[in-house]
């Protein structure tokens, strides 16, 4: 594929006039576009993909052209440089990618409908109209949509409709934008409405197969939102409305559009009467992630897609500072604790990694530039880096110069570190450059030498990697004050260990609050110390104890026969983001022992052991006036019960779904999930298989949706297994947007392995036909390259994508993914033995 050329360099559009008619019928599109502009050479270009142009005009006039597709343009030919008009028509099919403009399927008392949406984001919008469609190409628009309307329909856009002239429905003309950005959708839509303390219109949008009150959630925070954004910001939200959509069909998790945001139904819509607190807190940084993208990504946006993570990063953030300040209560700041700072810190420690600023050369390789444990979630632990570096008070002046500078434009990264960096009095830039043009991250190791103690710094890595003498200025975080703010150095020299140790009169240690992105060695002589204080340390730095554990275990750097004796010091934690670490090492563990292996029956009896008190403390059922980390700890303990085969949660599960074998839907959302998995593992049938297929055709409550998938892909039958995957192809039963999932959950089943890993490999050209194109695509590789850890497995995987490995756009994932299955063969060879008899001994 080409080089990407700059279009905008030869012609800036200033506003578009878009007219588009729809027919769902014929699934065609018809529409004529007319761009004003400015033409700086004779031969302009502006995009195009699927479009089958009829005419180019201008002044009412033919002009020629032609059309590229490889390059996905059309080049033309204008009378004069300057100023210019140009109308062009054009035809298109309406298609079932979920990219440019597509239908939504859903069914409503049997009945199946469709609504139309957009998705434009990265380079789709030269699907629904001729555009020059670059980030930096911003213009004002003004839309008219015609479409094949009945009675009850409703449509809505970025901006408030202006009026309807015979079956064309006009909308006010935009604000300067990205073309990425423009959106519209239409159907028989159900809202609900809201206005903000500045009287902004906030609304949410749905299908009539869901019931008013799961809108309610969402109306909530988003209004709350826009409120607290445009106080944190200073800047106002800029447009008349904010409307907030679900759609049936989405590839995504949720999408930006200034106005208009769209999202999957599960990231959007809920029950208030059983939703658990987990999902709630899920659907909330949804929603305030997308909304801080208004002010940041809409209203200032990247220049080109080598700053994506400019956008997605900062989003990032905001949105766990907006929900703290929305729910303090929910202590959302342990969520990004036990999401994105591990996902960061498990994909930046192998080699080959993207760093957070990377280079764009064609148009496959932008949508392969969303990898969200580094554009999301590295890019915002350096956010979070900064913010305690500088303080909320600078980060609200440098963020409001920088939208007043640069607002309805484009900016850089270089652009944000100087507003942030003359806020604070500080070379931010400097201090970022180091994290963000480079891959990967440090280990900061702690000795004490000759009475001495030391820090060192050196790249991290798990699995083999090339150790260049990357060097990195490390926001140390330490509660010595001899320690620096910064360090910049291989190794630093703090002083005399003892002499400190007194002076402070506690344990030494480094990156207190868990905030920058490196993982901490300590010597014995440090560790013992912090381990015989253990009960002094926070949640949050006791959950990073444990994960530092396991990263420099995963890099061979520490053994996991020697954590496993650590693991019931943690084990009777009331907190739930300590659980949730100490249960990521025993599930690291389940690689060690062979399923239905004796060497399995020692860790099943060793996670009991972890598990009963806390099991025995919470139970089953919610108690009165319980701890939020109470309610997120149970599914955790019970799970782990439920995999040591504890008889005693076994039979309980079994009992709590004999009660309500008829209204599954309405069990506790917290639960729910293991409940029915343990009885498709336990008490399975094919009577049962088929009612809970049937259920999951059936429901539109997104999360049982999930829980289905959870429990129906966990049984042990292959005759069943068969079946399910037979109907990983059918889009009546699991929409393209769900079957990584499905997938996933089979490969991840012992029984079922094989049969995942066989159909991705027969299938894959049905595959990449069906969600090729979509940022979700190279995902497939990365979920089955987590799953695989044996010699055989690696060798397949080797075998069958190797020769993919020069598709645009794969690449890097493939090239990773081999490096990622290798690193854990290699672990598992080292350490199998000693891990198990370690178990054998602490199960005696």
């Amino acid at each position: 594929m080409s080089t990407i050329k700059r279009l905008y360099e030869k012609f800036q559009p200033s506003h578009y006039d878009v007219f588009i008619n729809i027919d769902r019928e014929k699934k065609t599109i018809t529409g004529n576009t007319t761009i004003t502009g400015n033409a700086s050479e004779p031969q302009i270009s502006v995009n195009q993909k699927f479009l089958t142009i009829s005419s180019v005009q201008i002044a009412g006039e033919d002009v020629p052209f032609t059309v590229n597709n490889d390059d996905e343009t059309v080049n033309i030919t204008v009378p004069e440089t300057g100023e210019v008009t140009l109308t062009i028509n054009y035809s298109a099919p309406l298609t079932d990618t979920m990219m440019g403009i597509y239908p939504s399927y859903y069914k409503v008392n049997g009945e199946k409908k469709q609504i139309i949406g957009t998705q434009f984001e990265t380079i789709f919008a030269r699907q629904a109209f001729p555009c020059v469609d670059e980030p930096e190409a911003k213009a004002t628009f003004s839309l008219a949509i015609k479409f094949d309307e009945h009675p009850g329909e409703t449509i809505i856009a970025n901006m408030p409709e202006d009026h309807v002239s015979a079956g064309v429905h006009y909308f006010q003309q935009t604000v300067r934008m990205s073309t990425y950005l423009v959106a519209f959708a239409f159907g028989e839509l159900q809202s609900k409405k809201t206005t903000t303390e500045s009287g902004v219109e906030v609304g949410v949008f749905a299908t009539k197969a869901h019931q008013p009150k799961e809108l309610d959630f969402a109306l909530e925070i988003a209004k709350k939102a826009i409120e607290f954004y445009e106080k944190f910001y200073q800047t106002p939200y800029p447009l008349p409305h904010s409307w907030q959509l679900a759609l049936p069909d989405f590839s995504a998790g949720a999408m930006e559009n200034w106005g208009l945001v769209t999202y999957r139904e599960a990231y959007l819509l809920l029950d208030p009467d059983n939703t658990s607190l987990d999902m709630k807190r899920l659907v909330a940084t949804v929603i305030t992630h997308e909304l801080a993208h208004q002010w940041f990504g809409d209203l200032v946006t990247m220049k080109w897609w080598d700053d994506l993570w400019l956008n997605e990063s900062f989003a990032n953030m905001m949105e766990y500072v907006a929900v703290d300040a929305i729910h303090p209560e929910w202590k959302i700041w342990e969520l990004f604790q036990t999401s994105e700072a591990p996902m960061a810190l498990q994909r930046d420690a192998t080699d080959g990694v993207q760093s957070v600023h990377v280079q764009v050369n064609n148009p496959a390789e932008i949508d392969a530039l969303f990898d969200g444990a580094i554009v999301y979630a590295k890019g915002a632990r350096m956010l979070v880096m900064v913010r305690a570096l500088i303080g909320d008070d600078a980060l609200r002046e440098g963020l409001k110069n920088y939208f007043e500078a640069h607002q309805y434009h484009n900016a850089t990264g270089a652009d944000l570190w100087d507003a942030l960096g003359k806020a604070a009095n500080l070379d931010i830039g400097a201090i970022m450059k180091s994290w963000l043009e480079q891959p990967g991250y440090p280990v900061v190791e702690a000795k004490v030498f000759d009475g001495q103690l030391q820090l060192s710094q050196q790249q991290f890595f798990i699995g083999d990697g090339h150790d260049t003498g990357r060097l990195w200025q490390i926001p140390l975080n330490a509660n010595y004050k001899e320690a620096p703010q910064i360090m910049k150095e291989q190794t630093i020299n703090l002083g005399d260990y003892q002499e400190l140790r007194q002076q402070e009169g506690k344990p030494f240690r480094l990156n207190i609050g868990n905030n920058s992105h490196f993982i901490v060695k300590y010597d014995q002589t440090l560790m013992n110390d912090i381990l015989d204080h253990l009960d002094k340390l926070t949640a949050i730095d006791q959950r990073q104890l444990l994960q530092d554990f396991r990263l420099l275990a995963d890099g061979q750097q520490l053994s996991y026969a020697d954590i496993i004796p650590l693991l019931p010091r943690f084990a009777d934690s009331h907190s739930e983001i300590v659980n949730t670490a100490l249960y990521a090492i025993v599930n690291k563990l389940k690689q060690f022992v062979t399923p239905g292996s004796a060497e399995e029956s020692a860790l099943k009896k060793f996670v009991n052991q972890l598990s009963a008190k806390q099991v025995s403390r919470l139970g089953w059922k919610p108690q009165s006036n319980e701890s939020n980390d109470d309610q997120l700890t149970r599914p955790i303990v019970l799970g782990a019960a439920l995999y040591a085969e504890n008889p005693e949660a076994i039979k309980a599960a079994h009992e709590i779904f004999t009660n309500n074998y008829h209204r599954l839907e309405k069990l506790p959302a917290d639960i729910r999930p293991l409940v029915l998995r343990n009885e498709v593992k336990h008490y399975g049938s094919k009577e049962l298989f088929n009612e809970l297929l049937e259920d999951y055709r059936e429901t539109i409550d997104a999360s049982y949706k999930g829980d289905l998938n959870g429990a129906i892909t966990s049984t042990p039958d292959n005759s069943l297994i068969t079946e399910l995957i037979n109907e990983f192809e059918n889009a009546d039963t699991i929409k393209p947007q769900d079957l990584r999932g499905w997938y996933r959950n089979v490969l991840a089943n012992n029984a079922g392995q094989q049969a995942a890993w066989d159909w991705i490999r027969n299938d894959w050209d049905w595959l990449e036909k069906t969600v090729g194109g979509d940022m979700e695509f190279a995902t497939y590789i990365t979920v089955t390259a987590n799953v695989f850890h044996t010699p055989a497995r690696l060798a397949e995987f080797k075998l069958f994508f190797e020769p993919k490995i020069d598709t645009p756009g794969l690449t890097r994932e493939i090239t990773m993914d081999i490096s990622v299955i290798e690193s854990k063969v290699k672990l598992v060879q080292a350490e199998k033995d000693a891990v198990v008899k370690t178990l054998q001994s602490v199960t005696r």
